[in-house]
This record gives structure tokens, C-alpha cells and sequence, in this order.
């Protein structure tokens, strides 16, 4: 099989089309195509009157001799030899002990996937509840606001973790083999098929539950099992070894005997890493970002990026970045083509800003984060969880400030400019719910937020224009983009304080996203069963 990189295709094209673009392109009578499947697929909109589809496509020929005459007339950058995927053998091992995985979002699923196919039989850990229950739980409170926030079962906890309620982004700047391997695992278990060839590949809220409940079900049917409303509260250590875990279910406690689990709590388990902390492992403060989630209307941004609407191509996104002569960094990020702005806390009488898309990508707005870059020297005090009370400082006076149901604080971006308060929406409606109260977010974060946003917006604008719309809308805070803290490990990926205990995710500080979290719970995974096999 060859790859053809770089075939251009009009945005009308059909599957039928791409044989003769193939043949086309090697000189090649159209009979001489045996199969072609589309390897990768991006925009190319640099001219807004010409704007079309870029493919690299996996073709066979129906001789070897055809494809060694391919190979040997155009550049490799061009025309290439390739395999087509195959899931990597996963060796059957055993143990005399059930390993665990602590924590059911991207990391945690994947690695017990993987155990679970080695033969290990794992023992899931959730401290939330399963997707279907907790997908009830999240709308109640986005309907009715604080009074129906579960701690256990919210956008941060259950399961699938965080990115179950982000659109379920899958693009990712990782240079892991893996990543492929992520992308066919999400698609055998019901993800849309294209998710394996576009550039920027999302699977919907809307479908990303079902595909976890189908690779939950794979693991319950090879022996694994799955606890949910099951929060580790202690991690028992001898002599450097993890020897057992403490669980809390149902106002109760029960002792796990375990020597291998997978901590892949994710990057809101506040209480998991004070537990830690106070238990004597190392935590690491590492740097982080927080700001807002800025929201226009899609038509805007598809104009800047298309010139017009186009179906063929949906909503339009966009990613932002800009270095500000004080050397810190503003940028976009989980950007929401087509999305909304979502109650995102995880404590108590405190308000986070996340945001989602469904599979169509179809409501009125657009909406990304809008952060500020921050290192540990920013922060107060010396502590390793300084970061963490930073971020909570923030989400606590927010709901404070935004009336104490949950809402959100907001302000339009020409007031913000401007440095005044804001009265109320003008043409941008704010999706947020359960509801935003304006106000001036000067009062919300300390000048190293507002000045440095303030700076970014119009040279943002440059880039993408109507970014700075006045009626845009600014709606705080975001402050859970990645982990504050960092669990270092070892090169056998174990904990540097507890042999057997994997740190993993993005939780522990070594994953930015669905895809990366992933492919760090396969690497753990692989670890084990490594261990295991000598």
C-alpha cells in the first residue's frame, strides 16, 4: 500500500472522485486502483475564493510492480510506502493480585482497557457516577443551579472523566504512535469514523458518552469491574511499596490489599492531592493557566475564517496564541465550534467555565478559553498545592460575586476594554447556564489576568478579525485547563514514592487532553504488563 500526501479536492467531492484524483496524480489508468481510504483530511482556506479539502490517501494497486514504479518516480514527501493499521498485540499475562485503576476518564479507561485485554481482571475506582446518571445530574444543574450541584456527579467527576462535557476534542500535538491507536480503539467502540483521518477530529458530547459505556462493557465482559461512587482516600505504603488503598462508598470505608494501580484521578481531585501531600509524597507545583471563555456568535467566526457559511465544511474554529512583551503568554484553547459555555465546578459555592459541542456543532455561538499562561513563581506561597488554592480563591469569589446560584460572572469584551462594568448582553447571547451576571471582572481576577488579557485581545484581533467584537462575552472563570501539580515518577513510570503506584494523566501532570491522557494510561498499562512478563 502507498500513501499519496497533498491531493487537493473541491469541497463538493464525492468517495467516487478519489480514485481518478489518485490516478490522475500517478499517471496511472483508473483500472489499476484497487482501494483507496482517506489517511488524513484538512481545510485549506488560505484563499477565502478557492477554498478547499487536502487529503493524504492510502491506496492499493493491483500489482506490487505498479506501486515500486510510484515509489520510485515521486518524492517520499509525495508519494510514500505504508502499512495499514493493525491493533498492537497486547500479551496475556497474570498476577497474583487484581491491579486498580483510580479514576474512569481517558487515562483510567484506557488503562484498564489495556489490562483488561492482557487478562488482569482490573478493579475500576470512580468516585462519580456512571455516564447516563450523571448526564441527568449535569442538566439539573445547569437548569437549576447551585441547589442541584452533586459533588460526586458533575462536568469534572464520573464517568469519563472531565472530557465527556468538552465537545470531546481528540486533536492533539503529541508524537505518539499511540495516538492512532486511541483514535481506532474510539471508533471500534461507536466514535464516527472520520474521527481517524480529520485533522481536527471531535467526537460530540452527545456520542462520546456511548462509546465509553461500550468500552466499559468490553472491560466488565473480560472479568474487569467497575465501582462507581467509590473514592480512594488513602494509599497505604511499607517500605516504598504501594501495599493497599482505602475506599469510602457509601459513607463507609473497606481496605483493598493491592500492589499495582494506576492513579489517574484527573486535574480536579483537589482532596486526592492534599491527601497525598499530607500522606508524605512528593507533589511538584507546575505551571498552569486560568482566564475566561470568550464566546461570539459562529456566523462571526466563520466569516473571519471562511468569508462566508459553508456546509460542506460546518462550523469554523480557530487557535489563538500571543507572547506579550512581558514574556508571558495569552492563548486559546478547547476552542467550540458551534458550542456552549458550561457550569463546570467541582466543590461547593464555587463557579467554573468549561466548554462543549455536540456532534453537529450547530448552536448559535462559538466559544474557546481565553488563558493566561502562570508558573509556580506566580503563585502565593511556597507551597506545592499553592496553585491549587489559587485556583479555588478565584472560583469561590466568583460565586460570591455572580449572586451564589451557580451563576457566572461576565462582562462584554468592549467594556472590558474599557475597564468599565457591563449592564447586560447586547447581541451575543451568553450560553451559560444556569445564567451570567455582568459585572467588571477587574473585581474578579488580580491585574495579572485583566492586564495581560487586555493586551492580547486586540493584537488576537489582528489575527482573527472581529475577535474583539464589543458585544463579545467574557465569562469567568476558567481555571481547570490543566493540573496545578505534578506527581513525579519514575523511568518505569511508578511513583518516585511508591513502587507499584503509576501516576498517569493528566491528573498527575503528564497529559493536556482526551487524546494525551489516553495515551499516557496505555503507556502505564504497557508498564505494568512489562513488569509483569519478567
Amino acid at each position: 500500500m502507498i500513501r499519496l500526501h497533498n491531493i487537493k479536492v473541491p469541497l463538493s467531492y464525492t468517495d467516487s472522485d478519489l480514485p481518478h484524483a489518485c490516478a490522475k496524480k500517478l499517471n496511472l489508468r483508473f483500472s489499476e486502483i484497487q482501494s483507496v481510504h482517506i489517511a488524513r483530511k484538512s481545510v485549506d482556506a488560505r484563499k477565502k475564493n478557492a477554498i478547499q479539502f487536502v487529503l493524504s490517501l492510502d491506496i492499493v494497486l493491483t500489482s506490487p510492480a505498479l506501486e515500486a514504479k510510484c515509489l520510485a518516480k515521486f518524492p517520499q514527501n509525495e508519494v510514500c510506502k505504508t502499512a495499514p493499521w493493525e491493533m498492537p498485540h497486547i500479551p496475556s499475562v497474570s498476577s497474583k493480585t487484581r491491579p486498580v485503576i483510580i479514576g474512569f476518564g481517558p487515562a483510567g479507561i484506557f488503562a484498564a482497557l489495556w489490562l483488561a485485554e492482557a487478562g488482569l481482571c482490573p478493579i475500576v475506582l470512580e468516585r462519580g457516577r456512571d455516564a447516563e446518571t450523571r448526564t441527568r445530574d449535569v442538566e439539573a444543574y445547569f437548569t437549576e443551579g447551585a441547589a442541584r450541584f452533586s459533588p460526586i456527579s458533575n462536568v469534572q467527576f464520573g464517568e469519563g472523566g472531565a472530557g465527556t462535557f468538552s465537545d470531546g476534542k481528540l486533536n492533539s500535538g503529541i508524537k505518539d504512535e499511540r495516538a492512532q491507536t486511541v483514535l481506532e480503539t474510539l471508533r471500534q467502540y461507536g466514535a464516527p469514523p472520520e474521527i481517524c483521518y480529520e485533522a481536527k477530529p471531535h467526537i460530540g458530547t452527545d456520542r462520546l458518552a456511548g462509546t465509553i459505556i461500550a468500552i466499559r462493557k468490553r472491560i466488565e465482559s473480560l472479568g474487569g469491574e467497575v465501582r462507581f461512587e467509590s473514592k480512594v482516600t488513602h494509599i497505604e505504603t511499607e517500605k516504598g511499596c504501594l501495599v493497599s488503598l482505602t475506599v469510602s462508598k457509601d459513607q463507609a470505608e473497606y481496605t483493598i490489599p493491592c500492589d499495582t494501580a494506576v492513579l489517574a484521578i484527573g486535574h480536579s481531585a483537589r482532596d486526592t492531592f492534599s491527601s497525598l501531600y499530607a500522606s508524605g509524597f512528593t507533589l511538584l507545583p507546575k505551571p498552569f493557566s486560568m482566564g475566561v471563555r470568550i464566546e461570539h456568535p459562529q456566523e462571526l467566526i466563520n466569516r473571519a475564517q471562511y468569508g462566508h457559511n459553508i456546509p460542506e465544511i460546518g462550523a469554523a474554529d480557530y487557535k489563538l496564541a500571543v507572547h506579550l512583551p512581558s514574556g508571558r503568554s495569552v492563548y486559546t484553547f478547547c476552542m467550540c465550534p458551534g458550542g456552549t459555555v458550561v457550569a463546570a465546578a467541582s466543590e461547593p459555592q464555587s463557579v467554573v467555565t468549561n466548554g462543549m459541542s455536540r456532534y453537529a456543532r450547530d448552536a448559535k455561538n462559538a466559544n474557546s478559553a481565553l488563558l493566561v499562561g502562570i508558573s509556580p513563581e506566580d503563585f502565593k506561597g511556597s507551597d506545592p498545592l499553592a496553585g491549587m488554592y489559587w485556583q479555588r480563591e478565584i472560583e469561590q469569589l466568583a460565586f460570591r460575586l455572580a449572586g451564589s446560584n451557580g451563576c457566572a460572572p461576565a462582562q462584554l469584551v468592549g467594556d472590558f476594554l474599557k475597564g468599565i462594568p457591563s449592564k447586560g448582553a447586547r447581541s451575543v447571547t451568553p450560553s451559560y447556564r444556569p445564567g451570567v451576571t455582568f459585572l467588571n471582572l477587574d473585581t474578579l481576577f488580580p491585574p495579572l489576568f485583566t492586564d495581560a488579557l487586555r493586551e492580547a485581545i486586540p493584537l488576537m484581533a489582528k489575527k482573527l478579525s472581529g475577535f474583539d467584537h464589543p458585544d463579545a462575552v467574557l465569562t469567568a472563570p476558567e481555571t481547570r485547563s490543566s493540573s496545578p501539580v505534578r506527581l513525579p515518577r519514575t523511568e518505569t513510570l511508578e511513583s518516585v514514592n511508591a513502587s507499584g503506584l503509576y501516576p498517569c494523566g493528566e491528573g498527575a501532570g503528564y497529559a493536556g487532553g482526551i487524546t494525551s491522557a489516553a495515551v499516557d494510561g496505555i503507556r502505564c498499562a504497557e508498564a505494568i504488563i512489562g513488569k509483569l512478563s519478567l
